[in-house]
């Protein structure tokens, strides 16, 4: 810009120089006095100089910029070694990017395979003494459990219809699975028909004698009408037999044969004993 600023003003001096030289020259021949042309002379003169002082300084503009446009094509230069590195950086990041995705799709398919895992056991159920694993084959099997947790509260203890006192239903039920597994931890053969006769420590069983045994018919009829009458009372039983029941108040011969038939009927209520 500034170079061509200083070739613009030159231009005009010029075009000024010529038009003050053509002047002079007209008045050089009409006006004949002498002081007014010397003082376009020296104006010319002004002109002239300011001209060559103009040049110089086109001059040494036009050289600066020639020494800055060097520079740059040097620097230029330089920076192509960079540019021509920096490609082969690009292309080997590339080959990592490639490599990632392929790193990170594996994560998504254990993610997928631990979503979809579905443990066997949720479906299966074990009986008591036994829980569920999954075996090597990814199937779910009921296997005896290992250990039961050590009992000291004797309201824990259980009494089994072997007349045996076990520290808790887990010892009894553990004990009753390694028996029917045929385990050799099993203590005797007959706990693979082991089951809780009551809660609590067992208690001493002595023998009934002649008039017990004879009177037991009895207490079961009066023991089974009891129950019978409180179930009719709270509504429990049916019409049928609360019809039963009123009618073998005052009688006491129905009242152990009602009772007997209302028990014995009952039993026979699930659909597997029809």
């Amino acid at each position: 810009m500034k170079t061509w600023s200083l070739v613009l003003v030159l231009l005009a001096i010029s075009f000024a120089t010529v038009i003050a030289k053509e002047t002079h020259h007209k008045k050089a021949h009409s006006d004949p006095q002498k002081k007014h042309i010397a003082e376009i002379e020296e104006k010319l003169e002004q002109l002239l100089e300011l001209e060559a002082e103009l040049k110089s300084e086109i001059a040494e503009v036009v050289e600066d910029e020639g020494a800055s446009d060097e520079e740059n094509e040097i620097v230029e230069e330089d920076q192509e070694p960079l540019e021509e590195e920096n490609p082969e950086e690009e292309e080997e990041n590339p080959e990592e990017e490639e490599a990632n995705p392929g790193d990170e799709e594996e994560y998504p398919e254990e993610e997928d395979a631990n979503e979809f895992f579905i443990d066997p056991c949720l479906d299966t159920y074990c009986g008591a003494g036994r829980l569920c694993a999954v075996n090597d084959a990814g199937e779910a099997e009921c296997r005896c459990i290992n250990a039961c947790d050590q009992e000291t509260d004797p309201r824990r203890r259980v009494c089994s219809n072997h007349n045996e006192t076990w520290m808790s239903d887990c010892e009894l039920y553990r004990q009753r699975c390694l028996c029917q597994e045929e385990d050799d931890s099993c203590l005797k053969p007959e706990y693979s028909h082991s089951h809780i006769d009551y809660y609590g420590e067992c208690q001493a069983l002595p023998e009934c004698d002649e008039s017990e045994l004879e009177d037991f018919p009895r207490r079961m009829s009066e023991w089974l009408f009891n129950i019978m009458r409180d179930m009719a009372d709270r509504e429990t039983l049916s019409d049928h037999y609360i019809r039963l029941e009123r009618e073998a108040e005052d009688d006491a011969k129905k009242q152990w044969t009602y009772a007997v038939v209302w028990k014995w009927c009952e039993l026979d209520t699930h659909p597997k004993d029809r």
